[in-house]
């Protein structure tokens, strides 16, 4: 059997004085924390069998990924399917006292938090996911590869290797910023999954 490694990466920490969903937005970057971030979680993979490397192209990614084509020497490709989810509710504030989601217009969007109505549905961002990471995983095959991607996109990747429904809880995600989650493959099969947080220090 032939032994396959695809490591998702959540990108660094964004630039965000306004505290908006940036979601698909164009523009938003890391932050210094952030790019101290990436440099963090790439160096954890000095030394290893990388040999694939993609990010998704919004920017946050991008610049998460520029740090492992330094310590891999790969480019970087350009996978769509590792986007951020579609989400009506980008250019809002979406958290606390001061969520804009507070107003009755916005709550026709949320009739199913199941799907979620308010964009992508779980299992499409699921579906681009997996078929982003067989892409990985064959491009790779008896390698390494490390996929930069966004938080919802990783963690409907976890929920559905563990068996887990994909609608839930967003306080319950383990999916931090610039956090590692690795799929181990035999052959084609996913046999394990790990996660790691390689900047937490930061």
């Amino acid at each position: 059997m032939t032994t396959t490694i695809v490591h998702l990466v959540r990108h660094g920490e964004v630039y965000n004085p306004e505290k908006i969903l940036y979601g698909l937005l164009p523009g938003y970057h890391l932050s210094s924390r952030g790019h101290s971030m990436a440099a963090a979680a790439a160096k954890a993979f000095a030394g290893h069998d990388v040999t694939y490397l993609a990010a998704s192209p919004l920017q946050r990614a991008q610049e998460t990924a520029l740090p492992f084509s330094k310590v891999t020497g790969l480019d970087v490709d350009v996978d769509k399917g590792l986007l951020e989810a579609g989400n009506r509710f980008e250019g809002l504030r979406t958290k606390g006292w001061r969520s804009q989601l507070w107003n009755p217009v916005r709550w026709p969007l949320m009739a199913n938090p199941t799907l979620p109505s308010w964009g992508e549905h779980y299992d499409v961002i699921a579906k681009r996911m997996f078929d982003a990471i067989e892409r990985a995983r064959s491009k790779a095959e008896g390698h390494e590869a490390i996929l930069v991607s966004h938080q919802l996109p990783i963690v409907m990747v976890q929920r559905s290797v563990l068996g887990k429904s994909l609608a839930h809880n967003p306080a319950t995600r383990q999916c931090n910023l610039a956090s590692v989650t690795s799929l181990v493959f035999q052959d084609r099969e996913i046999t394990d999954i790990f996660y790691s947080e390689p900047a937490q220090e930061i």
